[in-house]
Parts: C-alpha cells; structure tokens; sequence
C-alpha cells in the first residue's frame, strides 16, 4: 500500500480519523527500532547475562553494595557487551567493503582490552594494564586456539584437520617481532640491576620501550597492508567462500549499527572504570592476587565472543578461521594495542615501558615458542588442542599462587625518573 491512501481508523462504528504520512513514518522507525531492538539484544545466547549491568550500575551508586560485588556485576556485564561489539563490527563490515571492513575489525576487534587499559592508565595501575594485555595474548595463543584445536579434532577424529599454516606464519613473525621488543627493555635493565647510575638506565629503559613501541606499531600498519591490500588470497577463508555462495546481508542498517556500537562502546567503558577502580577490593575480599584476576579473569571476559567463535568454526571444520580469530587477536594485542598504550602513556606524561618483568615475559616467550611449534606443519589433531590447554592451566595456577605484588623493580626507578 502507497503511503499516498487514505488510512483510517474506524471509531464508534461510523466515525473515520485519517492517518498522516508523518504517522506512517513514526510507525516505520518504531518497527525497524523494535527489529533492531531484537536482533541486537534478544539474538544472543548471552541475553541472560544483560540484566548484570543495570545491576552493576545500581551497585556503584549504592554504598551499601560492597566494592567486590561491583566488579563482578561489571565482569558479568562485559561479556556480553563484548560479544555484541563482535557482532556490530561485522554488521558495519557488510557496508563497508572488504578494506574498510577489515580496518574496523581491526581496531575494534579488542575494543573491551584497549578500554580497560585506557581506564587503568588514566588510574595509573600500570601493573593492571599489564597484566590484562599479557594474559590477553595467552589466551587467545593458548586457551583458545587450544580449545579450538581440541574440539575440532574430538569432531574429526578420523583424520587429522588441515589449514593453510600461511596465516599462522604471518601471525608467528609478527608476534616474534613483538617478543623481542618485549624482551631488549627487560634484558636491558636486568643488565643494569646493579649499575650506580640507576636513573640513567630507567630513562634509557623509557626510551627503548618508546622506539619499540613505534617499530611495532609501523609492522602492524604493514601487516595491515599485507593482509587487505597486497597479499589478501593468503587469508582467505572458507567462510568467505560460503559468504559468497550464501550471499548473506547484513541484519541492520549501516547508521543503527553504529548508533548500538557507540551506545555499546559506552556502557563498556562505564563498566570497565568499575572493574578497575575495584580490582584490589575484589582481590582483597576473594583472597585472589591482583595479577591473577587481570591475567586470567579479564582476558576470559574479554575473549569471550571469540573464544565461542573460534571453538564453533572448529567444530565445522574450518580451522583456518579459528586461527586466524585467535592469532590475529593475539597479534592485534601485541603489535597494537600494547605499543599504543605506551605512546598514550607518554603522552600523558606517564611512563609506561615495555618491560613486564621476567616471570612475565617469560611466559609469553614460552607460549609464542609453544604456538608455533604446535602450527608448523599445517595440520592438527586433538592432543596440540590438549598441551596448549594445559600450558595455559599451569601458567594460570603459577599467578594463583602468585601472592606477591606486581615486579615494583622498573616502576620504583621510573618514579624516581619523574621526579628528576
């Protein structure tokens, strides 16, 4: 029907009321609010998990709620934010073509980390902020590619599964470039433990971590180039041969989705100010270290849309898929939004360099060697899925006994730096 008829509303039997064109528009942006309403929030198993923020948000302004029960609301409302910050990216990719679309997952791929980091920067618990990234990166190299591993060869146990280890080596030079930018600054200052001139070396540690970062963050836009631009038939996927053969569209239109991804972005951020502003009364109260809770907890949280994502597509047999969420995050994390973080924290005046400490580093070293070793030959089976799993249960029982504070060494002597 044109919205040129007449519409009319029968009242008391022989009475009409004509319905204006400004009506049916307000009818038309109603249906397509509820449609958007519906597709966005009640589409996902997760729905569930969304009364968590207004709760949250009461808690904060409540002050008889006690602070741990705060960040756990938070916790619990983060991942289905993250989730859906998954799904809008990809809503937004469907009219944006190919390169753009890239360039918005990349950067909004791990949107939850980069905001909890900004939060606990603008805080000033560098520890937190570091330990969050780091156990994010272990995450996705272990748990969750581990998983996807696992899961896809219990459902292929006849044979082994194949992926085109091309991908996994793009990821495997990035994230070993990151490493040994990660590792010159901690070397340096072991090094120098000793030396009297100890202020000298924590700006010589700064200014190492500073070009670094800048190194990085030039080999990611270069990997960006070499992904959408130059070399995009290395990563394509099975799933985008589907997407061709299926022609799917996307739910919602191009401005709601930006709309619900601003709108999201926000309540992240809300609830990422309360989980860092009440990590140490959770950890207090739980009997969790600090380390522990960022390292673990928060990079599960974080994860979460993509550890679902990655263990499905295992499932069906498309492990080239479940690589490339897990290693590119991991890489994304590393190669950008670590190397950001620095410069931010520079800019703001706060120092922030790469050394994470040696336990640490350590840790990511061994999980990055571990990764590649488990993808070299192309193929994978159950048992890489279990070590993986496993290296991860162990470096998370390491920081559950971990009790003691964060490595204070490199941040006591860059506060002595400040305030020369």
């Amino acid at each position: 029907m044109s919205s040129s008829e007449s519409y009319h509303d029968l009242e008391n039997g022989d009475s009409t009321k004509p319905v204006t064109r400004e009506s049916c528009v307000g009818f038309r942006m109603l249906g397509d609010f509820v449609t958007n309403v519906r597709k966005v929030i009640f589409e996902t198993r997760l729905l569930v998990l969304f009364p968590a923020i207004p709760m949250a948000i009461v808690a904060h302004y409540n002050s008889l709620v006690n602070r741990p029960w705060i960040f756990g609301l938070s916790l619990i409302g983060l991942t289905p934010l993250a989730e859906r910050l998954s799904f809008l990216t990809e809503q937004i990719a469907y009219f944006t073509g190919p390169t753009v679309g890239g360039l918005v997952n990349a950067t909004c791929g791990n949107a939850t980390e980069l905001i909890i980091a900004m939060f606990a920067l603008h805080q000033r618990k560098i520890h937190v902020l570091k330990y969050s990234l780091l156990g994010s990166i272990i995450s996705n190299l272990l748990l969750v590619l581990g998983s996807s591993l696992l899961c896809g060869g219990i459902a292929n146990l006849n044979k082994q599964q194949q992926f085109d280890h091309m991908q996994a080596d793009a990821n495997t030079l990035l994230l070993l470039l990151g490493l040994l930018c990660q590792i010159t600054p901690l070397l340096f200052n072991l090094n120098t433990t000793d030396s009297p001139k100890s202020n000298l070396d924590g700006v010589s540690v700064l200014q190492l971590s500073r070009a670094s970062s800048i190194v990085m963050l030039l080999a990611y836009v270069a990997y960006l180039f070499f992904q959408l631009k130059t070399n995009t038939q290395l990563f394509e996927t099975q799933e985008d041969q589907d997407d061709d053969d299926d022609k799917e569209t996307a739910s919602i239109g191009f401005w709601s989705a930006f709309v619900w991804l601003c709108l999201m972005t926000i309540i992240i951020s809300v609830l990422s100010e309360y989980v860092v502003g009440t990590i140490e009364d959770a950890s207090e109260t739980w009997g969790l270290s600090v380390s522990f809770i960022s390292m673990i907890l928060l990079p599960i949280v974080g994860n979460a849309a993509e550890h679902a994502g990655s263990v499905i597509f295992a499932f069906k047999n498309k492990l080239d898929i479940s690589l490339g969420v897990a290693m590119g995050s991991a890489s994304q994390i590393l190669m950008f939004v670590v190397p950001l973080c620095v410069i931010i924290a520079w800019i703001m005046g706060i120092n922030m360099s790469l050394d994470f400490g040696l336990l640490e580093t350590g840790c990511l070293a061994f999980s990055i060697f571990l990764t590649a070793f488990t993808l070299q030959d192309g193929s994978s089976h159950y048992l890489k899925g279990v070590i993986l799993c496993l290296a991860y249960v162990v470096i998370g029982a390491c920081f559950f006994v971990q009790h003691v504070p964060f490595d204070e060494s490199n941040s006591n002597y860059l506060r002595t730096v400040a305030r020369k």
